[in-house]
């Protein structure tokens, strides 16, 4: 079993930003591509941005790009450094990862999953 614990939200301005933490533990030899999800209120698990083992490569989704930017420095610490942040990226953000895939915007393809932490960004 692989534990994920998310950390680094919490309240900001609009242009703002925040980093978002996410330690491994457990089983952490299992881990292969990361990646970051969020849940606004009444909508669906939104993906955010992935990366692959080595760092190498990284997916980020349409609302990220040019924002977000995701980084790991092993295998059991994963990073979302988010810029210019906007009232609607207002969510819980949730740390995955995965044990079969390298980068991927598939909720279904994470097999781990954090409990999450939460971004309210105010305008």
């Amino acid at each position: 079993q692989v534990q994920l614990d998310e950390s680094g939200g919490g309240l900001v301005q609009a242009g703002g930003s925040l980093r978002l933490s996410c330690a491994a533990a457990g089983r952490t030899v299992s881990v292969y591509g990361m990646g970051w999800f969020r849940q606004a209120p009444g909508k669906e698990r939104e993906f955010v941005a992935s990366i692959s083992p080595s760092g190498g490569r990284t997916a980020v989704g349409d609302s990220a790009k040019g924002r977000f930017i995701i980084s790991r420095d092993n295998t059991k610490t994963m990073y979302l450094q988010m810029n210019s942040l906007k009232p609607e990226d207002t969510a819980v953000y949730y740390c995955a990862a995965s044990i079969h895939y390298s980068v991927s915007p598939n909720a279904g393809d994470y097999a781990y999953w954090g409990r999450g932490t939460q971004v309210t960004v105010s305008s």
